[in-house]
């Protein structure tokens, strides 16, 4: 609904109240966006005993026929590629089930539509309502559309850098991914590594007005603790599908979108059930791609995937595409008998979503040595077996895997604006992080200019760490030291002679191989402070 009344936009002739129709288990969530917008709502009880010039319902369910006024219904989602069993007509799809739509004792003024085969779809089982069909297209869509520019600065904003986002998108009900596989995004989480992949999930807003956010982040705790982004069910999953890289998806809608903004990798975990239409879009969409059974086979099913099946697939749910927002506004205009507005209507362009707010802050680091060079792959600590050995960042973690660490690292504090500051120096910090966990092998502290600055017990001098960024197809990757400091302290703690002077390393993070650079430190570097300046 508000991605459609931007098409009132600036007309001071129009008034936009908000109602909720009783008797659905999900309406909860709907005032309260609505409230945190700022809309004004009337009260069932009181919506009846008014007339109004438009009545623009998103749902045909409920006794609509007590709403006085020509009614538009935009249907929501994409596709009509679900029925629910025991609602309604059998095997008749949501949205466009008779049953509901006979129950009007005035035809609908406008069904406004994305594709031509659902009004013929509408037809077969409802002429007279077909009658007051016409395709419009999506107006949603077109927000996805028109923000597909964004892309780049959707994944600066969610710090997805040059890992691969992997979005899980699951809709509601019995047959929703989150009721079928509440544990794939924990199972993800633990088996992909943290530097070459980006967990998120879409949750249909149903599902979380059900079980409430607070109740959703609790049992998503694992693969939130992880790093994994929960998407807000309002504009946020949007940008999210738009910034991902791959889609794992049941049966929802959710996916055409996606599939209609780039033909990326999508995989399927729905396999059996009522609810899916045969020969829906959806339908279309699933039986081409490939089916993810286990999760640790999750980068082999992702690679299964050919292109054209998601093309194919949104075709089948969309038609009119850039025209919904002036076609609607045409159609809605003539209803009222008003002429519309002068200036153009336009779809709004979804905001950047919003980071992960738990980031993992240890890791347990597995270490390959191979003949390019050193290989990290480093896990949140304890979603799998430990690795070589135990990254944890000093301040951000728990002090018991503080304790516990191999590698202790620290990186530098904000500018302080104590009249008198304290702050430690690189080399203070590492020899009191050495005596005060007895059972770390290294400390090391990441300096603001970049540079890391790393001290191996034992070792009669500090090293000084730098990794290059790697150029790439007329862009630079840039990786986090931290994981630098893996690869050197690895190298620095097996048995082979430390090194005189500067020694080069190369860093393998997934496909990509980093050139490392250490060597004894300098007393100024070992004297830097580990804070900004102001």
């Amino acid at each position: 609904m508000l991605d459609v009344l931007p098409v009132f936009a600036g007309d001071e002739r129009i008034s936009r109240l908000f109602t909720l129709v009783p008797g659905s288990d999900f309406g909860a969530d709907a005032l309260s966006t609505i409230d945190a917008l700022g809309g004004r709502t009337v009260p069932w009880s009181e919506a009846g005993g008014h007339a109004y010039d438009l009545v623009v319902v998103a749902s045909p369910k409920g006794e609509l026929s007590l709403l006085r006024g020509p009614q538009v219904l935009l249907p929501h989602g994409a596709g009509f590629n679900k029925s629910i069993p025991g609602e309604g007509s059998a095997d008749s799809a949501s949205g466009l089930d008779p049953a509901y739509l006979r129950r009007n004792h005035d035809p609908i003024a406008l069904h406004a539509l994305a594709h031509p085969e659902q009004i013929a779809r509408l037809a077969a089982t409802n002429p007279r309502a077909a009658r007051h069909a016409k395709v419009i297209g999506d107006p949603t869509l077109e927000r996805v559309l028109a923000s597909a520019s964004l892309r780049e600065r959707y994944r600066a904003a969610l710090g997805t850098g040059a890992r691969e986002l992997l979005v899980l998108a699951s809709t509601w009900g019995p047959e929703s991914l989150i009721r079928r596989h509440p544990g794939l995004p924990a199972r993800l989480a633990a088996h992909l590594p943290y530097d070459t992949y980006q967990l998120a999930l879409v949750v249909h807003p149903n599902e979380r007005a059900l079980l409430g956010t607070y109740e959703l982040r609790e049992r998503l705790a694992p693969a939130l603790d992880s790093g994994m982004i929960l998407a807000d069910p309002r504009e946020e999953w949007a940008s999210v599908l738009i910034a991902a890289d791959a889609l794992v998806t049941d049966h929802g809608s959710a996916a055409l979108y996606y599939c209609a903004a780039q033909d990326r990798p999508v995989v399927s975990v729905h396999h059996t059930g009522g609810e899916l239409i045969p020969g829906s879009p959806m339908d279309v969409l699933l039986r081409g791609v490939p089916q993810l059974g286990r999760a640790e086979d999750i980068v082999d099913a992702l690679r299964a995937y050919r292109p054209g099946p998601a093309r194919t697939a949104a075709r089948l749910a969309f038609a009119q595409h850039g025209e919904a927002a002036g076609l609607l506004r045409t159609e809605v205009y003539a209803l009222l008998g008003l002429t519309p507005p002068a200036h153009r209507v336009a779809p709004r362009l979804l905001p950047p979503p919003a980071p992960a707010t738990r980031m993992p802050a240890a890791f347990d680091v597995r270490v390959e040595a191979t003949a390019e060079g050193v290989r990290i792959s480093r896990h949140p600590a304890g979603t799998g077996p430990p690795g070589h050995h135990l990254a944890v960042e000093h301040g951000a973690a728990d002090e018991r895997l503080a304790r516990s660490a191999g590698l202790l690292y620290r990186r530098p504090l904000p500018a302080s604006a104590a009249p008198v500051d304290l702050a430690w120096t690189a080399d203070g910090w590492t020899r009191h992080a050495l005596t005060a966990y007895p059972n770390c092998r290294s400390a090391a502290v990441l300096l603001p200019s970049g540079r890391c600055l790393l001290r191996v017990r034992g070792h009669a001098r500090t090293y000084a760490v730098q990794v290059e960024p790697l150029p790439e197809e007329g862009r630079i990757v840039r990786l986090d030291p931290v994981v630098a400091l893996s690869a050197v302290h690895a190298w620095l703690v097996s048995p082979q002679p430390c090194p005189a002077g500067p020694t080069r390393l190369s860093c393998l993070v997934g496909e990509r191989a980093f050139r490392v650079i250490f060597r004894p430190a300098t007393p100024t570097e070992e004297a830097q402070a580990i804070q900004q300046m102001i």
